[in-house]
């Protein structure tokens, strides 16, 4: 890892499971001072009584941001988690304005793998029109664009141990899975030490198409799981027919026409270049988190 670049750094979304991981892990390094961000920071209460400075700021209050980002020098842009088309944009613009006007030196971003607007994700255009916000602002910038959570197979592969088989509308498609801890890993490795201006792919070391999730699954379950291909509509309306609400039916098999149609099929060295480690294979992660995936989902 390069040398440590001087700070304040500046997190926002501190308070979530990312950004949790990404100050703890500046702390770790030493680098600082380390200014975490959130909406909600009684859940930052443990940092402030170790001495760490926080800071009450939300994407969606443009006013707040200007006194959170104030000093900083490098400021980590986690995406908000609003799944609704445009939200993202609206609130990602806020924070990017707030970081010029504040000076902000560096800016590290969490964008998505294919943000393009032919994607079937429609969150994917928010962080295309944040990537251009962000390059035309002036400031430096690292932008990390994460593919799919492993951790999302945690819940869907509990699913598919209890039913025995592996349901999903990814066709033959393959995706750069990566850990929630390895992106945490790159975000504050970019934060510390990136410099210029770059465009980094964050995967696990090769992509994994669903039918070989399925015999990773079976090796883990010990009993054979084979994979389902369904048609996508067949999906959601299954999905729908199990309780859940139709927008987040249509999200969650967006993902997976994604993966069908080579959008995430994505695998590059950039994460070992950036932080001197690859990212955790999605085999390796399943094995490790055998317990979660014998346990029956809740219902």
């Amino acid at each position: 890892m390069s040398d440590i670049q001087n700070g304040p750094f500046i997190v926002t979304g501190a308070s979530g499971q990312l950004g949790r991981q990404v100050v703890d892990l500046l702390l770790q390094a030493g680098a600082g001072p380390i200014i975490p961000v959130s909406r909600n920071t009684e859940k930052l209460a443990d940092l402030a009584d170790k001495g760490v400075e926080t800071r009450k700021g939300d994407f969606n209050d443009p006013a707040s941001l200007a006194a959170a980002f104030t000093d900083g020098k490098r400021l980590l842009i986690i995406s908000t988690d609003d799944l609704h088309p445009g939200k993202r944009l609206a609130a990602h613009s806020n924070a990017v304005a707030a970081a010029k006007a504040v000076g902000i030196g560096h800016i590290v971003y969490t964008s998505f793998a294919g943000p393009v607007p032919e994607s079937p994700i429609g969150f994917a255009r928010d962080h295309e029109g944040t990537e251009k916000l962000i390059a035309d602002s002036g400031a430096d910038y690292t932008i990390l664009r994460n593919n799919m959570y492993t951790d999302f197979l945690l819940m869907g592969g509990s699913q598919s141990v209890a039913m025995g088989k592996h349901f999903a509308a990814a066709a033959e498609g393959k995706t750069g899975y990566v850990t929630r801890a390895d992106c945490a890993r790159a975000a504050a490795a970019a934060l510390m030490t990136a410099t210029g201006k770059q465009t980094l792919d964050i995967t696990g070391p090769q992509t994994v198409s669903q039918a070989e999730v399925a015999a990773i699954l079976s090796d883990v379950a010990g009993k054979e799981i084979p994979y389902i291909a369904l048609p996508a509509e067949a999906l959601a309306q299954a999905m729908i027919g199990n309780g859940l609400p139709e927008f987040m039916a249509r999200v969650f098999v967006s993902f997976d026409e994604a993966m069908a149609q080579g959008f995430l099929d994505v695998a590059s060295d950039d994460l070992k270049t950036l932080t001197g480690q690859p990212g955790q294979s999605v085999r390796d992660f399943l094995i490790a988190n055998r317990a979660a995936l014998l346990t029956p989902p809740q219902r």
